[in-house]
């Protein structure tokens, strides 16, 4: 029975259609704009960074040793993970499948609540070990970098409850799920933002 249903939600999404040349993109175009946005303010950041980090290398290198490269791995895989689930969510209710919609972006938003204790407990560490953005200026942007992608992670959970309570009254079908695809875009950006950020904050030498 469990190779059967196996079989049979691989064929339903081999079905899902793709986004061909010439399509829009997937969502609502407004928020498509902030995403841009966005993805520009944590561009420059992250160029400012790189800058700031190659005339100050000794000192970017051993404040680095500071932060705990397993919690920002595991939420890294967390993250990935959640993806992996909106994913399954959007095909789930061009599929018509309004629940398993639902059930598929609750996990990506327990899997977001995931990511905001640990980084809560790493932020704790911090404030405890009293650093903070003027301690010098590897932590000014660690902590503004961070904590600007926190809110933002925020922001992406307060999106999917939103959707999954829509979803579970109804609100979506096949033929009209625009805030569904609105939404993975958000998350998508979340998650494609710390895939950058992580490496360069905590792991590049």
């Amino acid at each position: 029975m469990l190779t059967q249903n196996a079989t049979i939600n691989l064929v339903e999404l081999q079905q899902v259609p793709i986004l061909k040349e010439g399509e829009n993109l997937p969502g609502d175009f407004a928020l498509w704009i902030f995403i841009f946005a966005e993805m520009l303010v944590f561009g420059v950041l992250f160029v400012a960074y790189a800058f700031t980090r190659a005339n100050n290398v000794e000192l970017f290198n051993a404040s680095q040793l500071t932060l705990s490269r397993t919690s920002g791995a595991i939420n890294t895989l967390v993250l990935i993970t959640s993806s992996y689930f909106v994913v399954r969510g959007v095909a789930a209710i061009k599929l018509g499948l309004s629940k398993q919609c639902a059930d598929w972006l609750m996990g990506a938003f327990l899997l977001g609540g995931v990511f905001i204790s640990i980084k809560i407990v790493e932020f704790h560490a911090k404030f405890a070990a009293d650093i903070s953005m003027s301690t010098n200026a590897f932590y000014m942007f660690y902590l503004s970098l961070t904590f600007f992608h926190f809110m933002h992670v925020l922001m992406g959970m307060v999106i999917l409850a939103s959707i999954i309570v829509k979803a579970r009254r109804g609100a979506y079908n096949a033929q009209h799920h625009t805030g569904v695809e609105t939404g993975a875009s958000f998350w998508h950006m979340v998650d494609f933002l710390w895939i950058i950020l992580f490496p360069l904050i905590y792991i590049i030498r």
